[in-house]
């Protein structure tokens, strides 16, 4: 064998192991022995350097080069984009273009998947007549990356239209199709694909089982997911080795709440994938398994596999929803110690929201002015945090500040800032803002901004003005602003524009529980309790339930979830003892009186404040002050999925003064500060 042979066949070794040291030695060796022009030679050096990510070197070899081939340009187009550089891959085949070189079809397929990474239609399009005077589409590589360009571009039509020209189809064809349907929402398609495929005797591969899968979760097909579950045992595919096909599948069955089935494949799997961890983790928080999720998390800790900053965000937003602020912390710190963590700025703003969610403002605060960079989205998780704080004065600040900065707000942050005018009752501000978005030339205003003016205005007792903005406003109204027009008849006891308000809600949706609730709710403040029951006995005959209210309270580092009602509690009796003996001092002291009309109407009152005693939050609380005592520490956090009730709120203002503790509530509106016997949402929420 030549010395010119040996040393290509001892690159390709180094290119394919990724063995760079080597490499450069075997570098050395091709200076030393004269083969510094050889065309072969330098191309295997652009090869070898690429795999081994050090574009510099193979840029620094392609420029030397006194002679290239077709191959020299692809070599070094494939190393951009394998190296994330799609960009660079393109200008390269541009400049290509200007040279004496014909692409062949391993260019234009590289360059056709460059295209496909950016986005650019344009210039796929364009490389796609290349190919097409050239007679290069109907070459399968070229075929498969135009497909793949189109579907990456939107273009799915597009894709098809290419897919079914094609003369000669192989796996990779029929995978890039499925995926293409796959991600433009379409399961139903792909699966069709995946079945046809079979019949036409294609066998699938890895990919093409991860797509199908995908496509499953995407139609909620969990049947046709099962099926192809049982076709991998049947016909012996090693899926628990292929990380990418155990993962769709415990995807699969955690988006259908199958959690047995996810874990067993998770558990059977022989390289779990941070991804599937992660998944799993997600599943059994939203399934408030917060034991389990717990459990696996640290499990992930433990491991030798590396969260990224995907994973890390979205394991945030976790802890961030069930205000779990120990294990936020952690989260925190966990973030700090490793290499890219808070760089990634989802990363840090994952941290921002989620100790905003904590309720721990300055925290929250400290870490945006630590932050070396600050995108939208880190503005408006501030302005959002301090909104649901009832703190609008400084949302209003951070909202003009970031424009002063430079960053323009998006219509989230709008929305975040009149949410914040709401909470705080600044209607004038709230005015401004929402005249201000509306004369914006770049972003329209939608629904939600709407609903945000109507809370504003039925928070002022505007319920006219918050009427006709309805009625004259350029979009559809949705049941949510009218189910908040109704909220706020409901504080300001206007019980005939309410009743107006409700009709117009049952004609829109009359199998919605919150309807029933809220219009029931509505007459039961206004006294007429035989509208009131006459709506829950309609509810109740169509079968209608209104989500459980339940409320959750971290004690060192343990979580205590209640439900209303709840009696599982080992505790239980002696927080029924001590929620008496407190409840008989807040009536001592402050005159509370159990708001009855917050319970059902046709028991008896005795029965009625038994009811109201057992409600979640009521619990979490009497559980703090029976594992610490009632001269506990000077802040009670407590957690609530849904809206606080009228009676509980009364009942922990007084609580507040009367134990001189604050307690800081967070249901599903917004924070509510309880400090001396006052609440920052002042009576409005």
């Amino acid at each position: 064998m030549s010395e010119g042979r040996l040393l290509s066949k001892i690159l390709n070794k180094c290119s394919k192991r990724r063995l760079l040291g080597q490499g450069k030695q075997a570098h050395g060796v091709v200076e030393k022995l004269g083969f510094r022009l050889d065309l072969v030679l330098n191309n295997d050096l652009i090869d070898m350097y690429s795999k081994c990510g050090t574009m510099d070197l193979a840029c620094s070899v392609f420029v030397r080069m006194s002679q290239r081939n077709v191959v020299s340009w692809t070599a070094l187009m494939c190393g951009y984009l394998q190296n994330g550089d799609a960009r660079a891959s393109l200008l390269l085949f541009s400049k290509m273009g200007r040279s004496d070189v014909r692409p062949n079809e391993f260019t234009l397929s590289t360059s056709l998947k460059a295209s496909g990474i950016l986005g650019i239609a344009q210039n796929g399009m364009q490389i796609h007549g290349f190919c097409a005077k050239s007679n290069f589409d109907w070459v399968p590589v070229v075929g498969n990356s135009t497909m793949d360009m189109y579907s990456k571009c939107g273009m799915v039509r597009e894709a098809a239209q290419v897919f079914n020209t094609l003369t000669e189809r192989n796996v990779i064809s029929w995978n890039v199709m499925i995926a293409g349907y796959c991600n433009d929402g379409n399961g139903g398609e792909a699966l069709s694909l995946f079945r046809e495929m079979q019949v036409n005797g294609e066998v699938p591969d890895g990919y093409t089982y991860s797509s199908s899968l995908k496509a499953c979760n995407c139609a909620g097909a969990v049947g046709e997911g099962m099926q192809i579950h049982a076709a991998l045992i049947r016909h012996g595919f090693p899926y628990l080795a292929e990380s990418a096909v155990a993962g769709a599948l415990v995807d699969l069955y955690v988006k259908c709440r199958r959690m047995a089935e996810a874990r067993r494949v998770f558990h059977r799997s022989e390289e779990k994938s941070v991804m599937s961890w992660s998944t799993l983790i997600l599943g059994y928080a939203q399934e408030d398994n917060l034991a389990e999720a717990m459990d696996l998390f640290r499990e992930l800790r433990e491991s030798r596999h590396r969260m990224d900053g995907f994973v890390l965000s979205s394991l945030i937003g976790v802890f961030a929803d069930f205000a779990l602020a120990e294990q936020g912390k952690q989260m925190h710190g966990y973030a700090i110690k490793v290499p890219y963590g808070l760089l990634e700025m989802s990363v840090a703003n994952s941290v921002l929201d989620m100790y905003m969610k904590c309720g721990l403002i300055d925290e929250a605060d400290a870490l945006f002015r630590e932050m070396l960079a600050r995108n939208v989205v880190s503005w408006t998780v501030m302005i959002t945090g301090y909104g649901k704080h009832g703190i609008g004065n400084k949302a209003i600040e951070l909202f003009n500040q970031m424009q002063v900065n430079g960053i323009e707000p998006d219509s989230v942050t709008y929305l975040a800032v009149l949410t914040a005018c709401s909470h705080s009752g600044l209607i004038k501000e709230g005015k401004k803002y929402f005249s201000s978005l509306c004369n914006n030339q770049q972003i329209k205003p939608q629904v939600e901004h709407y609903a945000c003016m109507v809370d504003l205005l039925g928070r002022g007792g505007l319920l006219k003005d918050a009427k006709d903005l309805i009625e004259k406003m350029p979009l559809k109204p949705n049941v949510g602003i009218w189910q908040t027009l109704l909220s706020a008849c409901r504080m300001h006891a206007d019980v005939e524009m309410g009743k107006q308000v409700g009709e117009i809600l049952m004609r829109l949706d009359g199998n919605h529980p919150a309807n029933y609730v809220i219009f029931s709710n509505m007459y039961a403040a206004g006294g007429y309790w035989k509208e009131s029951e006459k709506l829950r006995e309609t509810a109740k005959r169509k079968g209608l339930k209104k989500e459980a209210g339940r409320s959750w309270v971290e004690i060192d580092k343990e979580i205590h979830i209640f439900y209303n009602g709840d009696g599982m509690h080992p505790l239980i009796g002696e927080i029924h003892e001590v929620l008496k003996e407190v409840e008989k001092r807040v009536k001592d002291e402050m005159g509370y009186v159990h708001g009855v009309n917050f319970s059902l109407h046709d028991v008896e009152e005795e029965s009625k404040v038994e009811s109201l005693r057992v409600h979640s939050e009521k619990l979490a609380i009497g559980l703090v002050l029976v594992r610490r005592g009632l001269k506990v520490e000077r802040v009670i956090r407590i957690f609530k999925n849904l809206r606080v009730c009228g009676d509980c709120h009364a009942f922990i203002k007084g609580l507040s003064k009367v134990l001189k503790i604050v307690f800081v509530v967070r249901d599903a509106n917004r924070f509510h500060r309880f400090e001396n016997g006052f609440c920052s949402c002042g009576d409005y929420w």
